[in-house]
Order: C-alpha cells, then sequence, then structure tokens
C-alpha cells in the first residue's frame, strides 16, 4: 500500500516531527516510527489519517487481473494479425 520510506519521505516534506504527526493521528510515536522504519504496515484507514495529517493525500489505483490484461493482449495480436500488411523498403538514412 504505502512503504515506510515514502511516509518518511512525506513528512520531511511537510517539516513535521514524528511526535506531532503521531499526536495529530492519534497512534503512538512508537507506531509511527515502526511503519518508517518498515516494521509495521499501516491499515487503509490509518495511512489515510497520516497522510492526511501531512497535507497529502492518497489515490487508490486498482490493479488490473492479470488474466484480463492477457486475454486483452491476445485480442490486440489477434487483430493485428488480420490487418493488411504491405512491407515496404527501409530508407537509408541520409548523412
Amino acid at each position: 500500500m504505502i512503504d515506510g520510506a515514502t511516509l518518511r519521505d512525506l513528512r520531511h516534506r511537510a517539516r513535521r516531527t514524528q511526535a506531532d504527526v503521531a499526536s495529530a493521528v492519534g497512534i503512538p510515536v512508537t507506531v509511527l516510527s515502526a511503519y518508517e522504519r518498515g516494521r509495521r504496515q499501516p491499515g487503509v484507514e490509518v495511512a489515510t489519517r497520516i497522510v492526511d495529517a501531512l497535507g497529502f493525500h492518497l489515490r487508490f489505483v486498482p490493479i488490473p487481473d492479470p488474466a484480463v490484461q492477457a486475454r486483452r493482449l491476445a485480442d490486440v495480436l489477434h487483430l493485428a494479425e488480420t490487418l493488411p500488411y504491405t512491407p515496404r523498403p527501409v530508407q537509408q538514412a541520409r548523412r
């Protein structure tokens, strides 16, 4: 979801201390520190609260289903094979 290095980077950009952010979010400083060091992973709700407290916003991007993506690619490749193709000579580059 969001890694610790990103949380730390956002906090530094916002020029906020761990204590300040933890207090604003309502979590212990030790927990925020563990998130930033990658020892713990915040849930969606807590991560959203942290990022909001820093003045940023999370945007969730759905991860496409690999099977659906593979089928779409196969359809496009099949379509490409059915299109007429006329080879053209390769032009020499001018020097």
